[in-house]
């Protein structure tokens, strides 16, 4: 005959295994909730499935995009190469960088650039933190807007990895999350100008969006060199081919819902 004490304890054993059980299913939900969605980052995959996540528009266009500025030392340098070549881009720029160079945003967008958001900060993405990616993509969000007088329409997360939390923080600040379709791996430390526009070129077709660097703050020292000397080939190669080059305000992407007007200048 069982005792009345073993079968309380089997109960209260069988109570904690539930618990852990339910613990571990929601575990499990969260991590789901978090990766999956950072396959994204594939471009195969990203291609494939999301094209317009992948920055695909308007066929006879090619976005030109930079990455993790405003950096002081050579964002001007690239300022003055797209002037010269009569080319607007998108600056994915960080928030902190921003808040110690908001002058230097204003004249991104003088000079008729588009601002866009790239986060507060270039955190790596494997720990969930949703409500602190909530804060800081709405915080970043806001001072975009507050130095180019108007809203941000774009939200690319830091290392292109678009994490569940870093997707709901873009959708709750209004923001459209666009990746890339080709890059110039500008960030390594071999990289150089004919590396980087043959890389570019791998990748281009009509309706894509290029990824750059205006800044080493997070690359191999001096990498800024090998996309600012390949800036006058790639856009002379797109050009030869037919194809626009300028902002993603012009790129035929479906804005957020209820923006007109993002960050732009002339």
């Amino acid at each position: 005959m069982v005792s009345r004490a073993g079968a309380a304890a089997r109960r209260t054993a069988a109570r904690r295994a539930a618990v852990w059980r339910a613990g571990a299913v929601a575990v499990a939900g969260l991590a789901g909730w978090h990766v999956v969605p950072a396959a994204t980052w594939l471009p195969g995959v990203r291609g494939a499935l999301w094209p317009a996540l992948d920055g695909r528009g308007d066929p006879g266009r090619v976005a030109l995009t930079f990455d993790d500025g405003p950096d002081p030392g050579t964002t001007p340098l690239f300022l003055r190469a797209l002037d010269r070549l009569s080319v607007r881009a998108t600056f994915f720029v960080l928030g902190e960088r921003l808040e110690r160079a908001p002058a230097l945003g204003r004249l991104i967008v003088a000079e008729g650039h588009e601002l866009a958001v790239h986060g507060w900060s270039h955190d790596p993405p494997w720990v969930p933190r949703p409500v602190r990616d909530v804060r800081e993509v709405a915080r970043a969000a806001a001072l975009v807007a507050d130095v180019a007088g108007g809203r941000p329409l774009w939200y690319r997360p830091p290392y292109g990895v678009l994490t569940g939390g870093r997707w709901a923080a873009a959708r709750a600040a209004g923001l459209r999350p666009v990746l890339w379709s080709a890059w110039g791996r500008d960030w390594t430390a071999d990289a150089s100008p004919a590396s980087v526009r043959a890389e570019v070129a791998r990748g281009v077709r009509g309706g894509a969006t290029v990824l750059l660097h205006d800044s080493d703050a997070l690359c191999a020292p001096g990498s800024w060199r090998a996309a600012l000397g390949a800036l006058p080939g790639l856009v002379a190669d797109c050009r030869a081919r037919g194809l626009a080059v300028g902002r993603l305000a012009e790129h035929g992407l479906d804005r957020p819902a209820g923006a007109a007007r993002g960050c732009t200048g002339r």
